[in-house]
């Protein structure tokens, strides 16, 4: 495989869950090695922000990426639709600190950057196979960890357990393919507890938060009037992050991802570990 980007810019429009700000992206081919790279103008300053986990600044409720003290935020659904659809340098222009939202799934990005006419580029992709088991715990038990494979796809396991009996537990166990991707991930939205809500709203989030871009469970029931669009739609949704978030590693990663309840922090921290120690993977062609 060689490296791709976009032929011609594509702009994507929509507004912040959080901020409830209106946001247009401009994504723009970049040569190749460049990786995925996020650009804002603020007071006429121009700062590029490199998607990796090392710029990463928050992981409260999103991934929150800054250079020089300039955020872009909420770029996980983004980040996976780009690795899914096989992007591995683009520019992407932010008017507001806060991606779009849009209907709260990677499935809109997806869909976009699946139809766009791509360029081929000299060099050859670069992947990320990991060489040792690398695994992260927090104080409650809650683990993600990286092991080796046999280095042709990404595969993730992933436990989520909610006391609503709508939720319960759940699991996703699959090698991420491009098919699996668009039928079971991208379409998976965002999702909270009713309760949540009132909590984040005092905390100034959620601003631009709906029906029309969250999943939202009340109890044993859920609000949306359509119900889920897939089986097991909200750990199929963690995917969605997970795969997001493992792009800043600024590689396509070789391995098995087995994770336990997991979110934003946790793979954030996953891939201090795994660079850490160089022994830990190999870079290959």
């Amino acid at each position: 495989m060689r490296q791709q980007t976009l032929k011609q810019e594509i702009k994507i429009e929509g507004i912040g869950l959080h901020s409830g700000c209106p946001s247009v992206l401009t994504l723009k081919p970049l040569a190749e090695n460049r990786g995925i790279v996020f650009c804002r103008t603020v007071e006429g300053k121009t700062v590029e922000i490199p998607a990796l986990y090392n710029r990463v600044v928050d992981t409260r409720n999103c991934t929150c990426l800054a250079q020089d003290g300039i955020p872009v935020s909420t770029i996980e659904h983004l980040m996976a639709a780009l690795y899914a659809a096989g992007l591995d340098n683009v520019e992407i222009g932010c008017t507001n600190q806060e991606l779009p939202i849009m209907d709260g799934s990677g499935k809109v990005f997806y869909d976009i950057l699946q139809k766009a006419e791509k360029i081929e580029q000299n060099a050859p992709r670069k992947y990320l196979k990991v060489r040792r088991p690398v695994e992260f715990v927090d104080d409650k038990g809650n683990s993600i960890a990286l092991k080796p494979n046999d280095g042709k796809n990404l595969h993730i396991r992933f436990d989520i357990e909610f006391s609503s009996k709508i939720v319960g537990h759940q699991t996703f166990d699959e090698d991420i393919t491009e098919d699996v991707f668009a039928s079971l991930i991208a379409p998976s939205r965002t999702f909270c507890e009713k309760y949540q809500i009132d909590y984040l709203r005092s905390l100034g989030l959620i601003k631009g938060g709906s029906l029309d871009n969250a999943v939202v469970l009340d109890g044993d029931n859920i609000l949306n009037p359509e119900g889920f669009r897939v089986e097991n739609e909200c750990v199929n949704h963690k995917v969605l992050d997970a795969v997001g978030d493992l792009f800043t590693s600024g590689f396509h990663v070789l391995a098995d991802v087995k994770a336990n309840r997991t979110g934003h922090f946790h793979n954030n921290e996953l891939l201090k570990k795994l660079f850490a120690n160089k022994e830990n993977y190999e870079i290959v062609e």
